[in-house]
């Protein structure tokens, strides 16, 4: 079964079970999926549905830090869930651990040195670590390596 199947028959699920926050999540997802669809004019195999997955995750995260920010905790807490809902259609994430073995290896075959070496290493740890890393904790790691 593929991804837009499940989550079609999660959402049938949620439906049954009358989860309303998750069946709004699993909803919006599927707008989301349908959408770009229509824009690149086919089908989304699994790979892309997980890229749709991750934009809405990033875009779950940065809505929750600017409603907590802002003392807008209940709004927070609302993105937070569906944030919850979306992590469990992603592949499991790499720990920390393992995102810095592979931002130092990707440095050594690059021969990377600096921060100027940043455009270097960045797209091909990006490629390594699609669907399974948060950008920003990549760019971090590398920026903190490269300089360090």
């Amino acid at each position: 079964m593929n991804l837009k199947d499940q989550l079609t028959n999660d959402m049938k699920e949620a439906m049954k079970a009358k989860q309303t926050e998750r069946l709004g999540t699993i909803r919006q997802l599927r707008s989301a999926i349908k959408n770009k669809e229509i824009e690149i004019g086919k089908e989304l195999d699994d790979e892309e549905v997980i890229g749709v997955i991750g934009t809405q995750v990033k875009q779950r995260r940065e809505a929750a830090q600017m409603y907590r920010d802002n003392d807008r905790l209940e709004l927070a807490a609302k993105e937070e869930a569906e944030l919850e809902v979306l992590q469990g259609y992603l592949p499991t994430q790499l720990s920390e651990a393992e995102l810095r073995e592979i931002v130092s290896a990707i440095i050594a075959e690059t021969g990377a040195a600096s921060i100027k070496d940043l455009g270097k290493v960045m797209p091909q740890v990006m490629a390594r670590t699609k669907g399974v890393a948060d950008g920003k904790l990549v760019n971090q790691l590398v920026r903190e390596q490269l300089s360090g």
